[in-house]
């Protein structure tokens, strides 16, 4: 969880209007089969650190409850059955808008959701294809990863201005991404 992450959360909320931004780990991505994300408790506990005080976002670990490979539609279809009537949003990366109608039941997904992209700095916006429904928000520019985060910690430097800092001291303490 690093300032990136924050950043597009509170656009979201600002530019679509969203009452509530839900923070949802996946248990494997299916789109990276090979990579072993780190623990489920790790990233619980620095996701808790990051959002802790801020009244407009949750946790939901239900795609690490279920386990296995995390499949958008599932979470999807819980939200609709738990919010009927609700106007559902997924935030995706602008680059990845390209890609859903590869994603599992591209359909359904496409029918229930309208999808919100934020570009990384000096990419294009998102182009949704069809039947998806969505707009790129303008968001707070900012070139972070995750994998940069982790590279960084592996190399022994600094990630203090680009984590909130309990996170960075968690990371610290636990030892993480060694």
């Amino acid at each position: 969880m690093h300032l990136g992450h924050l950043l597009v959360a509170q656009a979201a909320r600002e530019e679509a209007g969203l009452e509530r931004v839900y923070f949802i780990p996946a248990a494997q991505s299916p789109f990276k089969p090979d990579r072993v994300p780190a623990p489920a408790a790790e990233r619980l506990r620095l996701l808790r650190l990051a959002l802790a005080g801020n009244t407009h976002s949750e946790i939901d670990a239900q795609e690490l409850g279920r386990g296995g490979v995390s499949y958008t539609i599932d979470t999807v279809r819980d939200y609709a059955r738990r919010f009927p009537g609700a106007q559902l949003h997924l935030l995706i990366g602008a680059d990845h808008a390209r890609t859903l109608g590869e994603w599992r039941e591209a359909g359904e997904l496409a029918r229930l959701a309208e999808f919100l992209a934020i570009p990384r700095p000096g990419e294009p916006s998102a182009v949704f294809p069809a039947p998806f429904r969505g707009r790129t928000l303008k968001g707070f520019p900012l070139a972070v990863s995750a994998s940069q985060i982790r590279a960084r910690v592996k190399a022994g430097l600094p990630v203090e201005h680009l984590v909130p800092p309990a996170v960075a001291e968690a990371i610290r303490n636990y030892r993480l991404y060694l």
